[in-house]
């Protein structure tokens, strides 16, 4: 089990992106929560087998139709329960 975090920036507000992620997270499986920034990137939190998790960061680098990603950061590894997925408010 792998928890990661990662900051997404590009044009990713205002294009579907989070709810890319929620749909895309759902359907592998994974927890965890997604939400905008205010610096307009998107951060995300996913919870599962390292495989899955590769697996959705190759799905957050292409984005929904519409977006334009410019980089995908990780920014660190955690730990932590976390039970479905959710979007959270703007941090």
């Amino acid at each position: 089990m792998r928890t990661l975090q990662v900051r997404i920036e590009g044009r990713v507000q205002g294009v579907g992106y989070r709810a890319f992620v929620e749909r895309n997270a759902g359907l592998l499986g994974l927890a965890g929560w997604v939400r905008n920034r205010r610096d307009r990137s998107v951060e995300a939190l996913f919870q599962g087998p390292r495989e899955i998790i590769d697996e959705m960061l190759v799905l957050c680098r292409r984005g929904p139709p519409g977006a334009v990603v410019t980089n995908v950061e990780i920014m660190g590894e955690g730990v932590g329960a976390f039970t479905g997925f959710e979007v959270r408010p703007t941090a």
